[in-house]
């Protein structure tokens, strides 16, 4: 079973970085967007390794995986984004958030311009403080209150997508994700032209090619659909 330590993490932070390339930030719906690079691809990869291992440590840390708070009526607060903020070296930021109030709070609305480089697009077109990074939630997304690893992917961690690059970004501090009712899939790939990649429940970051199959799709976004993956699952090999 794939589990890490704290030693692990921040080791991991240590060598990941040197990997990549600064950020290029998202582009407004007006401006051209320039061609796909390696570099971009390698740099999305890296940070959504950051962010699963995030989400292990967190894991080992709490018993159970970060989820979107809500309040004790049940409205959204604070994303998971905020919540994984001590485990990407962001801990003085987490401390500035009031995790008792909403996202958009007089308070809270006023951080989401200090949005992390881990989140920043690395291409695509979006405004500042929005992100391309999301989760699975909905009745058969993973992301449900109490999950946990192993129990909650009975599929298979390295079987399973904990976090992707969506196809339209949302506000960082937002609790805002991809809604999988089992039946309609959740559109992927607005940073890299309908390619996108995924960090898997094991900790592995794969991309994707454009186009993967829906019915695919579902069994990677299902951690509990008890079905065997094809040998073809879309992931790409070529060129950009």
């Amino acid at each position: 079973m794939f589990r890490l330590s704290a030693t692990l993490f921040v080791a991991a932070l240590v060598v990941l970085p040197a990997l990549t390339a600064p950020a290029t930030k998202g582009k407004k719906s007006d401006e051209p967007l320039g061609p796909i690079t390696d570099e971009q691809l390698d740099k999305s990869s890296n940070n959504l390794k950051q962010i699963v291992l995030a989400f292990h440590n967190y894991n080992d840390t709490y018993g159970w995986l970060p989820t979107n708070e809500l309040s004790k009526d049940k409205k959204p607060l604070l994303s998971w984004r905020v919540q994984i903020l001590p485990f990407v070296e962001q801990d003085h930021l987490f401390k500035q958030f009031k995790l008792d109030e909403p996202w958009d709070s007089e308070h809270n609305k006023k951080l989401i311009d200090q949005i992390p480089e881990i989140y920043v697009p690395i291409r695509g077109k979006a405004e500042k403080g929005m992100t391309f990074y999301q989760t699975f939630g909905g009745k058969h997304g993973w992301m449900q209150p109490g999950a946990r690893i192993p129990a909650s992917f009975p599929d298979g961690t390295s079987n399973t997508f904990v976090v992707a690059e969506a196809a339209k970004p949302v506000i960082w501090t937002k609790p805002d994700d991809l809604e999988f009712d089992g039946t309609t899939v959740p559109k992927l790939g607005g940073m890299f032209d309908g390619k996108f990649h995924a960090a898997m429940g094991d900790g592995s970051v794969q991309r994707f090619r454009k186009g993967v199959d829906a019915d695919v799709l579902k069994l990677l976004i299902d951690p509990a659909d008890g079905m065997v993956l094809p040998r073809d699952i879309g992931i790409d090999t070529g060129d950009k």
